[in-house]
């Protein structure tokens, strides 16, 4: 059956499935975190500190790993990502005793480089495997991968809680890096040697973008994932868990789910936003999609102050986020590899995911040490809900400078 499709279609088959099996073990590996060292007693900014690491690495690593990508080929940093994942895995199987916090951060570092190798080199395949003039192509592609990758992180949150349950810490984690080993094996053997290679070597300098509308567009990321980050990383599992009282397995579930209805609708961007009826999103698309989105997290801080019932207010407006958010993350994957250079794409996909990475680290941090200082609870999701509608503002003046299509 796989020997009739073509090349590229083979490679991108290979690139998503590498890209599905990382972001599972990513997934679990964060819920299993945040639920575990909950449980033991530490405090939303102790636990958002966890992953410091975890994102000051990714800011480092898509820099760089753009560069590397362009000279060694992204067969090879994808597979560097798959094996260092492994080895952050089975650096959490020590005794529990071992398991402080530099420990795990330093494990979390590791996890964290190996995750943006991975993204870096699967959204910078997208752009070998798809011929220039088919736009529309690239971007049901890289909606699918984008949407599909998302919906497995989801799962991944569900499958860290019910392992946490059924398995204990580190049973959970002795699994995935089983699993993940596997996958990393195969990924050696069926991987294309020279994807992505450029055919001139850059210089380090050219890790930092030279193109106007890739770093306008890497500055509205940063701030886009900062909003979503700044209350959904920390401060909302502990208010599932500590206010209303849901257990491990509740709070991976829900999460779980809306992880992957955010990932379909992902997945469905392209239809969503027109391409059904032969047009290709622009910056008039992101700018209008971003200003929509910047409504949802103050509606959501309103309902809570009026004290409606919790449990409901954020349910319905997770839902209506990650619905609105998915499609703005959807327009912005397609965006940085069409404004991609050919050659080298990694160098300026690298870039663009470096201020993503770096948003995520901001949002993290205030998630956690907003949510403390604000006293926890409702106020402090609601101090969090504040800062997301402030940086979505940033990001929707940012978006109003993005290059618009010639009709």
């Amino acid at each position: 059956m796989l020997t009739r499709l073509s090349p590229a279609i083979r490679q991108y088959l290979v690139v998503t499935g590498n890209y599905w099996a990382f972001t599972l073990t990513d997934g679990a590996l964060r819920m299993l975190v945040v639920l575990h060292f909950h449980g033991l007693g530490y405090a939303p900014l102790e636990i958002a500190l966890l992953f410091l690491f975890y994102e000051i690495f990714g800011v480092v690593t898509n820099l760089v790993g753009g560069w590397l990508g362009a000279h060694l080929g992204l067969n090879r940093t994808m597979n560097i990502g798959l094996g260092l994942q492994v080895v952050a895995l089975a650096m959490l199987l020590v005794p529990p005793a071992w398991l402080t916090v530099p420990w795990v951060m330093a494990a979390q570092a590791v996890s964290g480089i190996a995750k943006d190798l991975n993204k870096m080199s699967a959204k910078s395949s997208i752009k070998m495997l798809v011929p220039a003039e088919a736009q529309g192509t690239l971007y049901k592609w890289v909606a699918i991968l984008t949407g599909s990758k998302n919906a497995l992180k989801g799962a991944g949150f569900f499958l860290g809680g019910v392992l946490l349950m059924a398995l204990g810490f580190a049973g959970a984690v002795g699994a995935m890096a089983a699993a993940l080993t596997l996958v990393w094996l195969l990924s050696l053997a069926l991987l294309k040697q020279d994807l992505g290679k450029a055919k001139h070597k850059p210089k380090f300098r050219d890790v930092f973008s030279k193109s106007r509308a890739i770093n306008i567009l890497s500055a509205a990321r940063l701030f886009l994932f900062g909003a979503r980050d700044v209350w959904f990383v920390v401060a909302l599992p502990v208010f599932l868990s500590q206010t209303l009282g849901w257990d491990h397995s509740q709070t991976g579930g829900f999460l779980a789910l809306w992880v992957m209805g955010y990932g379909l609708v992902q997945a469905l961007a392209p239809r969503i936003t027109g391409r059904a009826a032969g047009g290709v999103p622009d910056g008039r698309s992101a700018t209008a999609w971003v200003a929509v989105l910047t409504l949802l997290p103050a509606l959501i801080a309103l309902g809570l102050w009026l004290e409606l019932d919790p449990a409901w207010v954020l349910i319905g407006g997770l839902l209506l986020f990650g619905a609105v958010f998915a499609v703005n993350s959807s327009l912005h994957s397609y965006l940085i590899v069409r404004y991609a250079g050919h050659d080298g794409v990694s160098l300026d996909v690298g870039f663009y995911y470096m201020s993503n990475a770096m948003g995520r680290l901001v949002g993290t941090l205030l998630s956690g040490w907003v949510f403390q200082l604000a006293g926890q609870g409702s106020a402090g999701l609601q101090a969090c809900l504040g800062i997301s509608t402030a940086f979505l503002l940033v990001t929707t003046v940012i978006s109003l400078k993005l290059p618009r299509l010639t009709p």
